[in-house]
């Protein structure tokens, strides 16, 4: 697959995103265009095989990951525990 020529800041704050639980992959995509099996593969890329391994298998099991399985409606993203 290709991926955009992105900088290593850019591709340190994408890999920081698809690591945490609450970011949802349509805010990856909202922000930097890229799609969810472009994270996916880029991930694979940047991170070593065992620790790609442990995300996946991670990210497999939670729905937050994905704002459909969560009921969200498309807009702006914001955790609820955030204030008003």
């Amino acid at each position: 697959m290709n991926l955009p020529n992105l900088n290593p800041e850019t591709i340190d704050r994408i890999i920081e995103m698809a690591w945490e639980d609450r970011t949802p992959f349509d805010a990856i995509e909202a922000q930097f265009g890229l799609l969810e099996k472009e994270v996916i593969a880029l991930m694979k890329h940047e991170m070593k095989e065992s620790s790609f391994r442990m995300w996946r298998e991670r990210v497999n099991k939670r729905k937050t990951k994905h704002l459909r399985k969560r009921g969200f409606i498309a807009g702006r993203f914001k955790s609820q525990n955030q204030k008003t």
